[in-house]
């Protein structure tokens, strides 16, 4: 069962995926029909599955089941895992990019992880600067902690390195 993301619960359990660049408005659009639809028949050993889901800045789309009504199984979860596969064959768009985001300025740039050692010595990520959080669990963690300063999320340990 669908609902808008607002209206589902704080203590909803999230899942974030991260494309590998920014989606067009038309790309945007499809990927909103389709899991519109899927999380209409979203279901756990045969009980419905009350979801939502977001996209954010055209790159991050995070899905939402309320466990409060019934608990994802890891069936569901899996089935969840099929929309983004089938996505990225339709689209043409990897939907499980593993790097980390970080603004600068207005922008989101995107790092891998190996290089983000060279960042922080350079400066170019400081422990200010704004990471997005793709390790929130809820959906009220998502709405207080989608982008934390670097040095207060798990990159505090390269800043502890530099001194």
């Amino acid at each position: 069962m669908y609902v808008a993301f607002e209206n589902i619960s704080p203590s909803a359990r999230v899942w974030v995926y991260q494309t590998e660049r920014l989606l067009s408005s038309d790309e945007t659009a499809f990927v909103g029909q389709y899991l519109q639809q899927q999380i209409e028949q979203w279901a756990a050993h045969g009980a419905p599955l009350l979801g939502a889901f977001q996209v954010i800045q055209n790159r991050f789309i995070i899905v939402a089941a309320d466990e409060q009504q019934n608990a994802a199984s890891g069936c569901s979860i899996d089935a969840s895992g099929r929309w983004f596969k089938e996505l990225t064959q339709h689209l043409n768009v990897n939907f499980f990019d593993r790097s980390i985001a970080y603004f600068k300025g207005d922008t989101i740039e995107t790092v891998e992880m190996l290089k983000i050692r060279g960042l922080v010595t350079s400066g170019e990520i400081t422990p200010e600067t704004p990471i997005v959080n793709t390790l929130v669990a809820t959906v009220a963690e998502f709405q207080e902690k989608w982008t934390l300063p670097a040095g207060d999320s798990w990159m505090a340990r390269y800043f502890k390195q530099l001194v």
